[in-house]
Parts: structure tokens; C-alpha cells; sequence
């Protein structure tokens, strides 16, 4: 049994009662508010965010916690919890069934163990530190392609797509120079199909913690590199990330800096 086994055995228990939450709210209608022009927010959100801490707060009691819904009790603690309760909430609220919820410990700032769940796919990864990466219960890996021509990446645009412009000329690049490009709308999930090795890379800006901790972990333990776009070891505070097989990197990287 590792270091982080108990904490990541009740992240999962957790990630998995949280989905079956949002699964009985997907098929029933609730509200929907903005907390942005297009930034959507559900009564689902809040419910699964709401279950998370609770959950865990009583499971871990000491620990601090960071989430998207207003969730940041932070004391210091040598323990955080990092929390997306309903990563993709406007595939959710169009009853589009991509969608999850990702959770993460950070122990004395270094990220240590992650579980994303889809509960419409009942697919669940997770990784912890120096343990490897998992789908269910199979071991996944990074894939070996090593041609950006031949590669399928993902990407996501931030809420101020309409006043910033930000990720449409790199989008276009990579379009030109990738085998294809997708959007599935949830951080998360494109970084476990990284991990997995549906998607060679996935690039992204304006993020937020809760977005990339989980999936940083889980595409390290897959065998891939994390990066900022300047080839920076990912900080999931700092708002860009670059996901990679690894063979890609540089290529993407080059790619990202207009070359």
C-alpha cells in the first residue's frame, strides 16, 4: 500500500457517488445560471460539489480544498484537495453525455494522486504518484505516435472566446498541420484521452486549477509530458497547458509558438 492508496480509495468512492448525482440530475431539468456571458452554472454543480466536501472534508479532517464553485477553505494545510464537481457543465446543460468529475490531492504543493469520471461512460481514471495510470481496473499508456501529421489533438477555448480571440490563431495552425483536431468541452477528459492514447495532445489557455490536476497526474503516470507552452514543468495554477505522448512535445510546443 502506497503513501497516498487510502486517499485515492475515497477520492474514487467519492468521484463515483458524485457521478451518480449528476447522472439522476442529467435526466431530470434543473436550473441553469450564468456566471458569465457564457459561463454556465447548474444545481448540479453545486449538489456534486457540495457531496465532494462533504465526503472528504469528514474523511480527511485538516485538509484544505479548492473548487470551482466558490469552495476555498485554505488553512495551510500540507494536504489540499483540488475539485472540478462537474467538469463540462455546458455539454451537461445541452444533455450532451461528456461530462465529469475530477478530483485531486495536492500534498506540500506537488500533485499526488487524481480520479476523473465520466458517469454516462461509467469510465473512471486514475493515477497516483510513481504508481501508474488506470482506467477501471487496466493499466493505460500514452500512444506512440511520433508524426504531429498523423496525430489526432484536442483543444478547449476560454469563456472570453468573443472578446480575446484567445486559442483561434493556434487553433488554426494546428488544424493545418495535425491529422485532425476535437473539442470535446471538458479539460479533463481530453487529458485522459491523452493519457490513453486517443488523443496524441491536447492544448489549452485560460484554465484553472480545478480543470488540470487531476489529469496532469494521470497523463504523467501514463508515460506523458505536462508542460506550459513555454516547455515549462506544469503548474496548474498558471493558466496554459500542454499535453503530450511525449513524441509530440517539441513539435506541438513549436507549433504553439507560431513556427
Amino acid at each position: 500500500m502506497s503513501e497516498f492508496s487510502g486517499a485515492l480509495d475515497e477520492a474514487k468512492r467519492t468521484a463515483a457517488a458524485a457521478g451518480d448525482l449528476l447522472r439522476d440530475h442529467y435526466s431530470r431539468t434543473g436550473e441553469v445560471r450564468f456566471k458569465g456571458e457564457v459561463n454556465l452554472v447548474t444545481d448540479a454543480d453545486t449538489a456534486s460539489q457540495d457531496l465532494i466536501y462533504e465526503r472528504l472534508s469528514r474523511a480527511f479532517p485538516g485538509h484544505d480544498f479548492l473548487g470551482e464553485e466558490g469552495l476555498e477553505q485554505l488553512s495551510g494545510s500540507d494536504f489540499r484537495w483540488v475539485i472540478d464537481p462537474l467538469d463540462g457543465t455546458t455539454n451537461f446543460a445541452h444533455r450532451l453525455p461528456v461530462f465529469c468529475v475530477s478530483i485531486a490531492l495536492e500534498v506540500r504543493g506537488a500533485l499526488a494522486c487524481g480520479v476523473v469520471f465520466n458517469p454516462m461512460s461509467g469510465e473512471m481514471f486514475w493515477a497516483e504518484r510513481g504508481g501508474g495510470a488506470f482506467l477501471g481496473g487496466h493499466a493505460i499508456r500514452v500512444s506512440g505516435i511520433s508524426d504531429l501529421g498523423g496525430a489526432l489533438v484536442a483543444t478547449g477555448f476560454p469563456y472570453d472566446l468573443r472578446t480575446s480571440r484567445t486559442n483561434v490563431a493556434q487553433h488554426e495552425r494546428f488544424l493545418l498541420r495535425s491529422q485532425a483536431v476535437r473539442r470535446c468541452g471538458s479539460a479533463a477528459i481530453d487529458l485522459c484521452y491523452v493519457a490513453c492514447g486517443r488523443f496524441d495532445g491536447f492544448w489549452e489557455l485560460k484554465l484553472n486549477p480545478w480543470d488540470t490536476a487531476a489529469g496532469a497526474v494521470i497523463v504523467g503516470e501514463a508515460g506523458g509530458r505536462v508542460t506550459d507552452f513555454g516547455g515549462r514543468p506544469v503548474d496548474i495554477y498558471h493558466p496554459e497547458v500542454l499535453a503530450s505522448n511525449g513524441c509530440l512535445h517539441e513539435a506541438m510546443l513549436a507549433v504553439l509558438s507560431g513556427k
